[in-house]
């Protein structure tokens, strides 16, 4: 597979970023000895991908928020189909309320992926008509939604049908906040096409994918994985390496049903806080990765609770204030906390949820 750009560029198929074999920690950087080694036909790999690849030792990056939304604007100048990947696990928190301004007015198909970490019980129908209502009302005008799951081969064909219908002639780019899945989506329609397995970076660290990868997979389409747009309100923002894994499950989740009267409290892990604060006595249903410690105790004294074991019962935890969100709920509704899961709350009550400060909170219709 070609991985040189327009400009003859090398590039890392890992990241999209330019190789260079002179500045050890910039962007890019290979030594000069690996790169003697590469010959015609084989991919590319910079010094940072090789490492998050066979080690998962990620490095920080130099890229601002605005370099990542820059390269974005330029697909607007471009007559492109777009495909737009979002978590459906974490919709609210992966939406990009401003997409249009980036693409223009290039046809847009939006991906709801990892179907597979929802519970079975779910009906894809149903949860596609519910995309598809969250994206209108953000104003988005797409050309079909499709939920999905980038690990199963049926869906990429279903997607690849759908690229195939709306695409005319046209290069695809892959759009996203970070954490979606674009590069396993890309992964998984280049092993489709090609039999090429694994050859884009992939990895629970935001920011892995540096700039465009521009992929050739026939004689009249060129696959465009682009960088994620940070989305500071979610979860792994604010997270240790080692604790990305709570936020972003990799199974298919299940649900606990935790029956609290008023005046008691959930700590999720170290993360987040859930309060009862008034109502009939209920069952509170949490959809949170499996792993996730969950502990139930009383309002009275939480604070405390969470200052003396926040770090040690209470696992993972922020160095970041919780920052309180109160709810008056009058109807089955979903608390949410961006990019962490949400708590189903059945009946009329009032409750408060808190996460450090930044990330989003917010009532939605239930989803189940």
């Amino acid at each position: 597979m070609e991985i040189m750009d327009k400009n003859e560029e090398l590039r890392c198929i890992g990241c999209g970023a330019v190789i260079q074999t002179e500045a050890p920690k910039e962007l890019g950087y290979l030594p000069q000895a690996a790169l003697d080694k590469k010959t015609e036909d084989n991919a590319v790999y910079c010094q940072r991908c090789f490492r998050l690849r066979n080690y998962n030792e990620i490095a920080p990056t130099s890229l601002t928020d605005e370099d990542f939304q820059k390269l974005l604007l330029k697909i607007g100048q471009k007559n492109a189909l777009v495909v737009n990947v979002v978590d459906i696990f974490d919709l609210n928190g992966s939406m990009i309320p401003d997409l249009q301004k980036y693409v223009g007015k290039n046809d847009i198909l939006v991906v709801a992926n990892k179907l597979d970490v929802l519970p079975h019980s779910l009906n894809p129908a149903k949860l596609t008509k519910w995309v598809e209502k969250q994206m209108k009302a953000i104003g988005l005008k797409t050309k079909a939604v499709l939920v999905m799951s980038a690990k199963r081969e049926y869906d990429i064909y279903e997607l690849l049908e759908l690229v195939a219908t709306y695409k005319k002639n046209r290069d695809v780019y892959i759009v996203g906040v970070t954490n979606v899945g674009k590069s396993t989506l890309t992964n998984a329609i280049i092993k489709y096409e090609t039999g090429m397995a694994d050859l884009v970076t992939t990895s629970r660290f935001p920011g892995t994918t540096l700039d465009q990868i521009e992929l050739p997979l026939n004689d009249d389409t060129v696959l465009i994985d682009t960088p994620g747009i940070i989305h500071k309100g979610q979860m792994a923002h604010y997270l240790s390496p080692e604790d990305l894994k709570l936020v972003s499950p990799k199974k298919e989740i299940k649900p606990k049903t935790w029956q609290l009267n008023p005046d008691q409290t959930l700590f999720l892990g170290g993360l987040a806080r859930f309060d009862f604060v008034s109502g009939s006595k209920q069952g509170f249903t949490t959809y949170f990765d499996n792993e996730l410690s969950i502990h139930r105790t009383k309002l009275e004294g939480a604070d405390e609770f969470y200052q003396k074991h926040a770090g040690e019962l209470l696992v993972p935890s922020v160095s970041k204030d919780l920052v309180r969100h109160e709810f008056n709920i009058k109807t089955k509704s979903d608390i949410v906390v961006a990019g962490l899961g949400w708590i189903c709350v059945a009946e009329k009550s009032t409750v408060v949820a808190w996460a450090p400060a930044g990330v989003d909170v917010l009532v939605r219709k239930a989803l189940v």
